[in-house]
């Protein structure tokens, strides 16, 4: 979340040195950034490539020079973050201020629609990924029930006849994961090149970054557990020992 405080064309070295500790000041300010005239130029030809010829027909630089104050997580819930800014809006050299309170309040309920739906998506193909390895396995006894009856009748172990099997089930799911996670490598690296420039300033604020070791890690070992729990579904089932 941050606030943007825009400066007056007339505003002197000694008002930006006041402005930006008066905004420091307030413990709910995290980093305070100061862009230049000339940087909110590019930053706007960066993200708006489409209209840079009105950029030129203008003939000089409308931006104003400003203060981004990055808020801490969740302060800009509390009503005491209007006073603040209210504050720092009266001093002198501040013409604007941009504070999108609002506008994050209903992205952060998008956030929670998109991360509801996700675990719910996500609980379907755990589910399905469980009946397809179970199914796999269930298959295989059948088609392995001759080789089993010989096993029981030469004196193999129940361990020793369901390890295969077993074995069978987490590389299926280590390897769903693993197709998985190349998959998303492969979405993540081609869907902003095909979306190009349409995003426009939503490029700030819409990442696409892939997993973590530690995530891609989590889902390699979910994906063998869940290959154990499909194999010991169908072995309890179909194979009695």
């Amino acid at each position: 979340m941050m606030v943007v405080f825009f400066l007056s064309p007339d505003v002197t070295a000694k008002d930006l040195s006041q402005i930006e500790e008066r905004i420091k000041a307030s413990p709910s300010v995290v980093r305070v950034t100061y862009v230049g005239r000339q940087q909110a130029w590019e930053r706007f030809q960066k993200n708006f490539p489409e209209l840079q010829e009105i950029l030129k027909n203008l003939g000089t630089n409308p931006f104003p020079a400003s203060f981004e104050a990055t808020l801490q997580k969740g302060s800009f819930r509390s009503d005491d973050i209007l006073g603040f800014i209210e504050e720092i809006k009266n001093v002198t050299g501040v013409e604007d201020v941009q504070f999108n309170r609002d506008w994050v309040r209903k992205m952060q309920s998008l956030s929670r629609l998109a991360r509801a739906i996700g675990f719910f998506l996500g609980g379907i193909l755990i589910l399905a990924s469980f009946f397809i390895i179970s199914n796999v396995i269930r298959l295989n006894v059948f088609a392995r029930k001759a080789e089993i009856e010989i096993l029981r009748l030469v004196g193999a172990t129940n361990t020793f006849i369901r390890l295969p099997f077993l074995i069978e089930g987490i590389t299926l799911g280590i390897l769903g994961s693993l197709l998985s996670l190349g998959l998303l490598f492969i979405l993540i690296e081609l869907f902003p090149l095909y979306l190009g420039h349409s995003l426009g300033a939503l490029q700030e604020i819409v990442g696409f970054r892939y997993l973590s070791l530690s995530q891609s890690l989590s889902l390699i070992a979910g994906g063998a557990f869940m290959g154990v729990l499909g194999s010991m579904s169908s072995l309890s089932r179909f194979l009695k020992i």
